[in-house]
């Protein structure tokens, strides 16, 4: 599993300027399995996406196709973690540690 954190580089109008093209790429990967959880930071100067079921390569991929990134309003910061507890509603993410 993969924690994407947004960090905005660009003044928020920039970024709004981009908002809607970037709530279709989330919408995208939430149908194609990729994501589970998005939302904005608090402050609002980034954002928080949890993927999962990709390997790290496709993540990149992923990240490199958001309009956020092509735009250039934003970095990531990918942080790959091995869910082994969930809550009972997010079971089926459940991962086993390597052996």
């Amino acid at each position: 599993m993969f924690v994407l954190e947004l960090t905005y580089t660009a003044s928020l109008d920039r970024v709004d300027a981009v908002l809607e093209d970037h709530v279709q790429w989330l919408h995208k990967e939430y149908a194609a399995g990729h994501f589970i959880a998005a939302g904005r930071k608090v402050p609002r100067d980034g954002g928080v996406i949890l993927a999962a079921g990709v390997d790290r390569a496709t993540v990149e991929r992923i990240v490199a196709e958001d309009p956020f990134t092509l735009a250039g309003v934003c970095s990531y910061r990918i942080t790959e973690f091995v869910a082994t507890t969930t809550a009972p509603a997010l079971e089926t993410y459940r991962e086993q540690l390597p052996s």
